[in-house]
């Protein structure tokens, strides 16, 4: 995103194109799931719902920060959103889901749903991956959680990426680890330098029961 664009996926062009080719996608998920591939993973321009029966992360911060936006399909259309931003060095999620629903013109309302880390023996594994949360529910512990710590002298989670905007006043929280259990989640972008996704599930349809909440 320009401050937050993180080469980001516009969904609605990616779900016309991802219509007619979801066995090749498909193909890229199986390589993801195995391992095969060591690959960034990023949402943009459109709120997605996350689940999570339990997230681990170590290292953790989070802070305030501004989205740029896509709001219409021809993607010329930006906005401005505030978004909390979580941050952890390594995490592991456990029944993972994540749901995007897209309007398309002359189509209809398609959703698109991945699911991953079903098995508790392999959970998703992330490395350095930032959420920028709209909404989250959840049952959360934190070790040596340190509240108002300015932006700029955290030491727990990863950098601050290049070109991010940050909230005026920079204030941030940060623990040494953070434990979230029945994860309910809205948000605007998620970017991870390396994502395994084991066991990975995704489909494409028209059922609303298909969004994760």
């Amino acid at each position: 995103m320009e401050s937050q664009v993180r080469g980001g996926t516009r969904w609605k062009r990616f779900a016309v194109v991802m219509v007619p080719s979801v066995i090749a996608t498909a193909a890229v998920g199986v390589g993801l799931a195995q391992g095969a591939l060591a690959a960034s993973f990023s949402v943009s321009g459109q709120q997605f719902k996350v689940t999570a029966g339990h997230l681990h992360g170590e290292g953790f911060a989070q802070y305030g920060g501004i989205d740029s936006v896509y709001t219409s399909v021809k993607g010329n259309e930006k906005k401005q959103v505030p978004v909390a931003i979580s941050s952890f060095d390594d995490a592991t999620i456990s029944k993972m889901c994540q749901s995007v629903k897209t309007d398309i013109p002359l189509v209809g309302t398609v959703y698109l749903r991945l699911e991953a880390g079903n098995d508790a023996k392999k959970p998703v594994e992330a490395k350095n991956l930032y959420i920028d949360v709209a909404q989250l529910d959840a049952d959360a512990t934190f070790k040596n959680i340190d509240i108002g710590v300015a932006v700029k002298d955290k030491t727990r989670g990863p950098a601050v990426k290049e070109g991010e905007s940050v909230l005026p006043g920079g204030f941030a929280q940060q623990a040494e680890t953070a434990d979230l259990y029945g994860v309910k989640q809205t948000a605007w972008a998620t970017t991870a330098g390396t994502f395994k996704l084991s066991g990975l599930s995704m489909r494409l349809g028209t059922d609303a029961k298909m969004e994760c909440y």
